[in-house]
């Protein structure tokens, strides 16, 4: 698995909602001035994220978004299935997109390695929350930096 650019962004976003106070609406201008994520691109994220139910939103006059729950009771897996679909490497292990392989009975790296990649990736994800994002937001962190950082195929 990769972090992609559109994880950044939404982790960079709901670092931001994790900070304010409960029941106040943020706009989307708002939020892209706080973290510099440009204002289309987060509002698709952010869109991404309220039909996954992570962050809820207010049309209108006073409206805007806010997280669905408390930053502690988000995992950064639900996040990131939000904004990037399945977290496992293959559709043949995955446990929400499974598809069937010809090869599945009797393939062992799929028994094996893919199994134990997908276990290892989902449990570091729900091992954490968005809770740990605020204490970065909180300090001031920016995750514009690891944009820079991000792996790109055939590196």
């Amino acid at each position: 698995m990769r972090l992609s650019a559109t994880d950044v962004y939404a982790f960079q976003a709901l670092g931001f909602l994790g900070l304010q106070d409960l029941g106040r609406w943020v706009s989307s201008e708002e939020i892209s001035e706080a973290t510099g994520v440009h204002r289309p691109y987060l509002v698709r994220i952010l869109a991404a994220l309220s039909g996954k139910g992570v962050v809820k939103s207010k049309k209108g006059i006073g409206g805007g978004y806010a997280l669905a729950r408390k930053p502690g009771l988000i995992s950064l897996c639900e996040v990131v299935r939000a904004v990037d679909g399945p977290v496992a490497p293959l559709s043949c292990i995955s446990l929400n997109w499974h598809e069937p392989c010809a090869e599945e009975g009797r393939c062992h790296a799929r028994a094996s390695v893919y199994t134990r990649m997908r276990d290892a990736m989902l449990g570091v994800l729900g091992e954490f929350s968005v809770e740990d994002l605020v204490t970065d937001a909180r300090q001031g962190v920016s995750y514009g930096h690891c944009l820079g950082h991000l792996l790109k195929p055939n590196a």
